[in-house]
């Protein structure tokens, strides 16, 4: 354990490193349940979706502890699977054997990108201060998310969001486990965030037994072995229809590539430097390992039957209970394996309600980052500000690092500093003007 993950050099211990891989793996269960309900959508079967899910998240987790040491999840990313059923499928009219063909082939092109090192450039061209926005902005987004799930914050007509039911009992029971996890945490209590999801959730059954709506439950069945896999290999039969359109397929590929790619930058700055991955220089440490690892992930998951696989911003919360080696994605990785078996017992109990205040507890140390920008520099404060803002008003860590990014080059280029904007930063400005420019944009 130790030479594989140099967990003495990272002041982390086996103990802790296995909490936070079953911290983040039950920060990101919900997954397992909602990817197949997604792609269900696009007419797959959700059976063999979630087998698929769960493969994939679980091998290109172990994949990435082991290749590159870092505490990073990975899974079947939502808001790409959103873009895979409902737009790709839905909205084009490709079957879903053509739109996991684009998600191999996107895939594939990030494998390449990744071994030459062009994609680890162009994360390290990010200037240092907007890693921080990024890793802030993230960390808001996180807290939204959770919030939303919880149903602590919900869509309203007149203020496009407000309070939600707080009679609710399954919305009483987030907002017990959040001030629970915050009470933890300010105790400096020991892998606080994971107590404070194992209380909510034993309160919940609790509650549940007493005949409360809404509550995790014990499961009636704790194994099952009813596994079948409709999409293993499917992706092949549907080169020809993908192709057969080359516009349109040069119009998929661009968006899961995209979506993708900055989501998967955004997880690792965000992580790195809240654990010092990040050098000086700005560099992530090994990233060409880790971009590689998460490549992979999507190659084998459209391989097995799923939507794009990508770094889960979700890894934050085992990062929040002690995660700083690749012990961490393992054991998630591992959990997920087993969740295979297990998958009645994750499903009842590990609800919105129990992870919901994980994530917007995790959001808030990761909002802390905040105080390493300089706001004094406008083009800088700008520049953050949009991209903190834009993640969660247009609800996307992709599109959020996008505007930042224009409003940055423009402000570079107001102050006369546009002389120290690099060529990758002029080529970023470009594909983000082109991305939102075409009608695939979502």
């Amino acid at each position: 354990m130790e030479k594989l993950f140099q967990l003495s050099e990272n002041k982390t211990t086996v103990k802790t490193e296995i909490i936070a891989g079953i911290t983040t793996f039950l920060a990101m269960a919900y997954i397992l349940g909602v990817n197949p309900a997604i792609l269900g959508d696009a007419g797959m079967d959700t059976s063999s979706v979630f087998l698929a899910t769960a493969i994939a998240a679980g091998v290109s987790s172990i994949l990435m502890g082991i290749i590159a040491n870092y505490p990073v999840a990975l899974a079947a990313g939502m808001g790409v699977n959103a873009l895979f059923s409902y737009t790709i499928v839905l909205q084009m009219g490709f079957s879903w054997m053509a739109a996991l063909a684009a998600v191999f082939i996107s895939g594939v092109f990030f494998l390449v990108i990744s071994v030459t090192g062009i994609r680890q450039a162009i994360i390290n061209a990010i200037p240092v201060q907007l890693k921080n926005a990024i890793g802030a902005g993230i960390g808001f987004f996180v807290a939204f998310v959770g919030m939303r799930n919880a149903g602590i914050i919900v869509s309203n007509s007149a203020t496009a969001v407000g309070i939600g039911d707080v009679s609710d009992p399954t919305v009483l029971l987030a907002i017990f486990g959040l001030l629970v996890t915050i009470a933890l945490v300010v105790k400096k209590v020991p892998a606080a965030v994971f107590v404070g999801m194992v209380i909510t959730a034993v309160v919940g059954i609790i509650l549940g037994m007493m005949g409360i709506a809404g509550m995790p439950s014990l499961p009636e069945t704790i194994f099952t072995t009813n596994f079948h896999m409709q999409g293993l290999g499917a992706f092949a039969a549907g080169f020809g229809e993908l192709f057969a359109n080359p516009f349109g397929a040069f119009v998929v590929i661009f968006s899961l590539l995209f979506v993708d790619f900055f989501d998967t930058a955004g997880t690792l700055i965000s992580i790195g430097n809240s654990i010092g991955l990040v050098n000086e220089k700005g560099e992530l440490k090994n990233g060409e390992r880790a971009l590689v690892a998460d490549a992979v992930g999507t190659v084998f998951g459209a391989c097995l039957g799923t939507s794009t696989i990508t770094s889960f911003v979700e890894s934050t919360s085992g990062v929040g209970v002690g995660g700083r080696t690749g012990l961490t994605a393992v054991t998630t990785g591992v959990c997920f394996l087993l969740s295979i078996f297990i998958s009645p017992i994750i499903l009842s109990t590990v609800t919105n309600a129990v992870t919901a205040p994980a994530l917007i507890v995790v959001g808030i140390m990761m909002a802390q980052q905040l105080a390493a920008i300089n706001w004094d520099d406008m083009v800088v404060a700008a520049s953050a500000f949009i991209i903190v803002i834009m993640m969660l008003l247009m609800y996307s860590i992709s599109n959020g690092i996008a505007c930042g990014f224009i409003v940055y080059t423009v402000g570079m280029l107001a102050s006369g500093r546009g002389k120290d904007l690099s060529p990758i930063i002029w080529g970023l400005n470009i594909i983000f003007i082109i991305y939102f420019a075409s009608p695939f944009f979502m």
